[in-house]
């Protein structure tokens, strides 16, 4: 009895499927992105020939360990008081900036054992190589919102609008600068200018 020839797959169209099954998950899946921080280096500055002499009021320094605890001026801290305490330092207002003016919008206590002005107070980070990621995010964030909360108090008393519509504004219109509007957002930064200074970490 003869055997019967075994059907033969067309497997012609199967290079045609495999394409199609890859386009069809390169277009659905997303792929996670790393956030980063954003961060504007300030131009290089060649008429000093030596660095300026900072007094040790002037600094605020925040140690992170390796365990996530938070060291602020020496003292342990919880992240959520953070912010409300770089506020008091920017804010203090003790003294007089380089041109020998007093702040006189800072509502801070005045306080001579702390910052003298806000152009003078210096925010110094100091993180632990063990230190996790989320938590030098969480650091990272409450510092900038102490500026942000700053900015806009004093962009509602001066202009009588946030900060960050006046940001957003000009992101809008970029292309389309707006030479009084770039003016004003410039005014509110150098009232609290973002001094924020990242130590290296010890090698272990």
């Amino acid at each position: 009895m003869a055997k019967r020839a075994a059907p033969e797959v067309n497997a012609g169209s199967m290079a045609d499927i495999a394409f199609l099954l890859l386009i069809f998950f390169l277009v659905t899946t997303t792929i996670e992105k790393d956030k980063g921080i954003l961060r504007s280096l300030p131009p290089i500055d060649d008429s000093q020939t030596e660095p300026p002499i900072i007094k040790q009021k002037n600094l605020f320094t925040i140690l992170v360990n390796r365990d996530d605890r938070l060291l602020v001026e020496e003292e342990e801290m919880d992240i959520k008081d953070l912010r409300q305490a770089a506020i008091e330092f920017l804010d203090n207002g003790g003294g007089v900036n380089p041109e020998g003016e007093s702040c006189d919008y800072c509502r801070g206590k005045k306080d001579p054992e702390s910052s003298d002005h806000p152009d003078k107070a210096i925010i110094t980070l100091k993180h632990d190589r063990e230190t996790t990621y989320g938590r030098y995010i969480e650091v990272q964030n409450e510092l900038v919102a102490a500026y942000n909360f700053l900015r806009e108090r004093e962009a509602q008393r001066i202009f009588n609008r946030s900060f960050a519509s006046m940001l957003e504004e000009k992101e809008k219109n970029q292309f389309n600068k707006d030479e009084k509007l770039n003016a004003n957002i410039q005014r509110i930064k150098d009232m609290y200018p973002m001094k924020l200074s990242e130590a290296e970490p010890d090698k272990s």
